[in-house]
């Protein structure tokens, strides 16, 4: 039986250390990211931007454009009550 718990143990620390190597890798990249838009950010370009251009590139077309529609319907659904809203 201990050569079944042994074998379950090297299996585990098999698993850890691949998820601890990988934990390690993402915070390589997390960190290497940050210094790509600190050096944006350097250069004058608006990092706020350059994230939401990231997540519209995330997206596919038909949900970038029905995102598009809806922020376009929902601001000028504003637009048209805010005079309604100054007179109240």
């Amino acid at each position: 039986m201990s050569d079944t718990v042994g074998l379950a143990g090297d299996r585990i620390r098999s698993f850890v250390e691949r998820i601890e190597q990988l934990e390690n890798e993402l915070k390589e990249l997390n960190e290497g990211k940050k210094e790509v838009f600190a050096e944006a950010k350097g250069e004058g370009f608006d990092v706020k931007i350059l994230k939401e251009i990231i997540r519209l590139r995330k997206q596919d077309e038909e949900e970038r454009e029905e995102h598009e529609t809806l922020l376009d319907v929902y601001m000028r659904a504003m637009s048209e009550d805010a005079p309604a809203a100054k007179a109240a």
